[in-house]
């Protein structure tokens, strides 16, 4: 019987490469495990906690480390868990099955490739931060009372960050809503929004 493997990908804030590796569930479960990426400037760290893990996820977004606490079943069960930037919202790790994982990691580096080299904490991250941080608020209080939904009946989706919207995709079908998130105009239409509708793709 093959040994069952994780895989984990981020992005290193230093040179901007995807890094993904895999460690058997056996090593997650023997110690602390580590990520380095080849350029040698950034790490991600996996240490064993018993019923949860706890991660320091290198982030592109923000340029810092995150501190991140994942359940156990979480992080060795789930098909992809995504460890995202409180301060952005962007997902700076995803762990899961090696697929799933491939495919996240495609859209985080779609997201990266709208941020620019060099940002400060991730204050020149956006074409509008004030505007950015405003309408991602709205988008959170929209989710905090089930706002979010797609079209095919879903109500599982992701969220990705770009230079100047945000974009929602439904986890089942991979139908997207792209919100502008640029101009005070952006901050009025979200602010008259109730619910999300994403157009499905069933």
């Amino acid at each position: 019987m093959a040994e069952e493997l994780r895989t984990f990908a981020y992005i290193c804030p230093e040179c901007r490469q995807t890094v993904i590796a895999q460690r058997s569930a056996f090593a997650l479960a023997a110690g602390d495990c580590k990520i380095p990426c080849p350029c040698g400037k950034s790490t991600l760290s996996i240490e064993n906690m018993g019923s949860m893990y706890h991660l320091s996820v290198p982030c592109v977004a923000c340029g810092r480390n995150h501190d991140v606490f994942c359940p156990q079943e979480a992080l060795l069960r789930r098909k992809a868990v995504a460890l995202t930037c409180k301060a952005t919202g962007f997902d700076s790790c995803v762990v899961g099955e090696e697929a799933a994982v491939f495919e996240a990691a495609k859209r985080m580096e779609e997201s990266a490739d709208a941020l620019p080299e060099n940002t400060e904490n991730g204050k020149e991250g956006f074409l509008n931060p004030i505007v950015m941080q405003e309408v991602l608020s709205e988008v959170k209080e929209i989710a905090k009372r089930g706002g979010i939904s797609c079209t095919c009946g879903s109500k599982r989706w992701s969220l990705d960050l770009r230079y100047a919207s945000i974009v929602l995709r439904c986890a089942d079908c991979g139908g997207v809503l792209k919100i502008p998130a640029a101009a005070d105009v952006d901050i009025e239409n979200i602010c008259c929004q109730y619910t999300l509708s994403i157009k499905g793709k069933k």
